[in-house]
């Protein structure tokens, strides 16, 4: 049971990206520069705990489970980053995908350790 919630937390998570990815705007306020950098780095931290416990039910060495969030993370970036190159009112953004991975490499090394 707790993986099937594990893997429908994640799917939910992606469908939540993929649908802020479609607006044209998003009501963030731009109170400094580079904030939305800070947001990205913590959209995929949050991505990259979830994956981690949804990769987890794999049973393979953490090593393995490290690799397989960030590489999950990472792909979902690119290609979110490539779904906003068609959105109206968007673009993209290199230097957002490098945040993303920030976070999910940050989130995935705190958790290597936590359980190491």
């Amino acid at each position: 049971m707790i993986k099937i919630l594990d893997v429908t937390l994640l799917f939910l998570y992606c469908l939540l990206i993929y649908w802020l990815s479609a607006q044209a705007t998003l009501p963030v306020p731009q109170v400094w520069t580079f904030q939305d950098k800070i947001l990205h780095a913590g959209a995929y931290f949050v991505m990259a705990v979830l994956a981690w416990r949804s990769f987890r039910h794999l049973r393979t060495r953490r090593i393995i489970l490290a690799l397989l969030s960030v590489s999950f993370c990472s792909l979902y970036g690119l290609s979110d980053e490539w779904h906003q190159s068609f959105v109206v009112g968007r673009y993209s953004d290199v230097a957002d995908w490098i945040a993303d991975n920030i976070g999910s490499g940050l989130a995935v090394f705190l958790l290597y350790k936590r359980n190491g």
